[in-house]
């Protein structure tokens, strides 16, 4: 087969060939693009709270002397634990 006739052969046989699409490219082109459905609401969840005793909180304070390279100073202190009530 000669050079000449390999390039008539493909000069009437390429244009044909070059405006094929491919199957999956046509079925995206003719497919709709389909949009992001809104996400189903789910139930909310809830939470069960059982109610304990009441506890509260008791405390005693008082004074108490430090002796500080200054002097002696009076110093606040407390002392707290809870309470069932």
């Amino acid at each position: 087969m000669s050079l000449r006739r390999l390039i008539v052969i493909m000069a009437v046989v390429a244009p044909p060939l070059l405006c094929v699409v491919p199957p999956a490219l046509a079925q995206m082109q003719t497919m709709p693009i389909a949009q992001p459905s809104e996400p189903t609401p789910r139930p909310h969840r809830r939470i069960t709270i059982t109610p304990r005793p009441l506890l509260y909180r008791r405390c005693t304070d008082w004074y108490e002397l430090q002796y500080r390279p200054s002097g002696t100073v009076l110093y606040p202190q407390m002392r707290c634990w809870w309470v069932r009530g």
